[in-house]
């Protein structure tokens, strides 16, 4: 590393906290009446952002007249007024935004009108607007805000639901017609953070359109006979309705003492069902903001005639928050995640300017003995030293993820920690400060520090992002590993292998450490040859060269992490796949590929040929690939002075840029991730799936080969994608 660069990088660390930020600062003086609350509501900010600007103030009961306070200003001072009734009134939330460039000669109120929106909700989340006038090319966010039905029956407005086995959250929503943020808001004691019903759940939700007499109409009912034996409860049951409905619509039934043999009286008709609404027969998605029938059969795969039979309601017009129902089978071909189709969301222009993200790095800096003028000995250290390489790495190119989505607009609130690889640091850090409002913590690497900081997270329910991690020993619930298991880079490279697979010759070669490998592959490829190794470092030849096959392709399975072994095998391989010079056109060379399922250092290591690799083809599989000339790579070269990112660097961008953009849609992790599917950055790519004790796990690989001296990517379709 250069010189610049650890300087940079150790006087940023030096810094307990970190603000970046799109915003100003103000000075206040605090006048008589004023409280901490009067003045945070005055500037739009929250009190706890005066106190984190303010570090003398350590109370509301510190702020007292005359007090001199920095306000990090989140848009202009806004004279205080009364409400009005309208004003309290609008209290409803935004289901989603959407962005809008201004353009030459356009005005507030025109916007206003074309969006459907007041000029004051415009404002609130456009603060900009409060000091600034409307100015070509500013880009504004658009609230976008749930139908109303003026007209929807308050007398019979809800009823409880018990929840039926294999039923979700989708499918009860879809049942009622409602947006699943409605059954949030009719159901606070949800978890917001999962989507988990529990058989025999019970549920507040509205009564079904029509339940009313005030919205039914007189072609919707049918006449009914009474017949012998029937309730109310079993009436009110077969035709979906509750029992007083049915007394409402019908008064006579309370006349006569109750339902009658032979009474005729009127219900609404029946709707036509499709069977039991749950997860065995159905998936479901839910409708976005802007979205027409059209986009929606192209994107789901089905028919318009199939949709709207599906779903009836579909004839009164498509609304924002709808959830639909889709036939199980057309799961094939779309990301779903319990039994939601899962939208590939652009998250750029998803972001919430309104959301400030609070985030914490913990790395091991160890600041308790580098010494960050002395250039020399700091770089020998971290040639030496894993752990800080791979910290001042990551943390340079998370510096460049800071950077970039600050210039979207999005101010984040960022403290870093140095760990000093030390448990007991990690503790006392954990002690001494104060973890609350945080919305995110990436670190630590260590296995121990990490379980601390996710036990102490968990209770205040932060994510924890492990860096490195793959798992843990304990079982943490709020933890993103950000690394892929062995087990599911293995499944990965099988998957592609069996896929692409016809009758070449299949040979394992695996030592005692890969045995679990050794398995996976044998049981894909049950036909295949085990070579045998002596004392785990070495191939007995002469028992290997009579399994290579001269008629077919042959596939050999390297597993193990000894440099020397790789280096051994590879030359053998090479050496059996190069054409004898001088043998007549008819006798064909021994062709040979070599594959791993277990890629290590062993195969980076110097004594193995790149060369040797690149002629056997080799194939791995790999949660990281080489970053191309991007826009990452470019803003790094740009800060740092023309320096190129390494693994680590482009890791550091990679994990945290995913992190600052799902918390710039909805500032909280678990919420962003239920609904969010497979993300890719320069070098990684991230789609984690939630085993509910275990914590988040990350799923995402690539299959990557040797070719003509480059690693490449080989895409899914079997065609190599160049890296380089």
């Amino acid at each position: 590393m250069k010189k610049h660069i650890l300087q940079l990088v150790f006087a940023v660390i030096f810094l307990a906290a970190i603000p970046v930020s799109a915003q100003n600062y103000e000075t206040h003086a605090v006048k008589e009446g004023e409280t901490l609350q009067s003045i945070s509501q005055k500037y739009r900010v929250t009190p706890y952002s005066i106190l984190q600007a303010n570090k003398e103030i350590k109370s509301a009961a510190d702020v007292k007249v005359n007090t001199i306070l920095i306000i990090p200003l989140n848009g202009a001072v806004i004279p205080e007024k009364k409400e009005t009734q309208e004003e309290k009134k609008e209290e409803i939330k935004p289901i989603g935004f959407s962005r809008h460039r201004v353009k030459r000669r356009e005005t507030m109120f025109g916007l206003t009108k074309e969006y459907g929106i007041t000029e004051e909700q415009l404002k609130r989340y456009n603060t900009q607007l409060y000091s600034e006038s409307l100015q070509k090319g500013m880009v504004l966010q658009i609230p976008e805000f749930p139908e109303v039905d003026p007209n929807e029956d308050k007398e019979l407005d809800f009823e409880t639901y018990t929840v039926q086995p294999k039923e979700t959250r989708w499918s009860v929503a879809h049942k009622y017609g409602i947006t699943i943020d409605s059954l949030l808001i009719l159901n606070p004691e949800l978890d917001k953070n999962n989507n988990y019903l529990a058989a025999g759940q019970e549920l507040k939700l509205p009564r079904p359109k029509g339940d009313s007499l005030k919205e039914q109409q007189i072609e919707l009912f049918t006449s009914y006979t009474v017949p012998q034996k029937m309730t109310l409860y079993s009436l009110g049951r077969e035709y979906g309705i509750p029992s007083d409905s049915i007394v409402k619509l019908n008064p006579e039934i309370m006349q006569v003492g109750g339902l009658k043999e032979g009474m005729v009286i009127r219900l609404p008709k029946k709707r036509e069902t499709t069977g039991e609404v749950n997860t065995d027969n159905f998936i479901f998605y839910e409708v976005k903001p802007k979205q027409n029938i059209f986009r929606i059969t192209q994107n789901l795969n089905i028919t318009r005639d199939e949709l709207f039979k599906l779903n009836p309601d579909l004839e009164n017009g498509l609304k924002a928050g709808m959830v639909l129902k889709l036939p199980k089978e057309k799961e094939e071909g779309l990301e779903v995640k319990n039994a939601l189709v899962i939208d590939k969301i652009n998250l750029v222009d998803s972001i919430n300017v309104e959301n400030r993200p609070k985030l914490v790095f913990m790395l091991p800096f160890r600041l308790d003995r580098v010494n960050p003028s002395d250039v020399e000995t700091a770089e020998a250290q971290i040639k030496t030293r894993r752990d800080l390489a791979l910290s001042l790495g990551f943390y340079t190119g998370a510096m460049v993820a800071l950077d970039s989505i600050k210039q979207m607009g999005v101010s984040v609130d960022v403290k870093t920690y140095d760990t000093e690889l030390n448990q007991t640091k990690v503790k006392e850090i954990l002690f001494r400060d104060n973890l609350n409002g945080v919305n995110a913590i990436i670190g630590p690497l260590s296995s121990g520090a990490l379980d601390e900081v996710a036990v102490q997270a968990s209770a205040k329910n932060i994510p924890v992002v492990a860096p490195i991690a793959s798992d843990s020993k304990l079982s943490h619930g709020n933890v993103y590993y950000s690394v892929p298991k062995d087990e599911v880079l293995r499944e990965k490279m099988l998957a592609y292998m069996e896929k692409i697979h016809k009758d070449e010759n299949i040979i394992i070669i695996a030592d005692s450490t890969h045995r679990a490998a050794h398995d996976s592959i044998l049981s894909k490829f049950p036909a295949a040859q085990i070579a045998k190794i002596v004392e785990n470092k070495s191939l007995k030849l002469d028992e290997f060269l009579v399994k290579l096959s001269d008629q077919k392709e042959n596939w050999v399975f390297l597993e193990t992490e000894q440099p020397n072994m790789v280096a051994s095998v590879t030359s053998i391989l090479n050496s059996a796949n190069t054409p004898v010079v001088g043998v007549g056109e008819d006798v064909k060379p021994t062709k040979v590929r070599m594959f791993t399922t277990s890629y290590n250092s062993a195969f980076e290591d110097d004594a193995v040929s790149n060369t040797h690799l690149s002629n056997l083809k080799f194939t791995y599989p790999s949660f990281y690939r080489s970053a191309g000339n991007d826009a990452f790579a470019k803003s790094y070269a740009k800060k740092f002075k023309g320096n190129q990112p390494d693994r680590y660097a482009i890791r550091g961008f990679d994990v945290t840029m995913d992190v600052l953009l799902k918390l710039a849609h909805k500032n909280n992790l678990f919420e962003t991730s239920a609904i969010i599917g497979q993300t890719d950055y320069s070098g990684n790519s991230f789609d984690y799936f939630r085993d509910w004790t275990s914590g988040y796990f990350n799923r995402a690989a690539y299959i990557m080969q040797y070719e003509d001296l480059q690693i490449k990517e080989v895409k899914q379709d079997g065609n190599i994608k160049s890296n380089l």
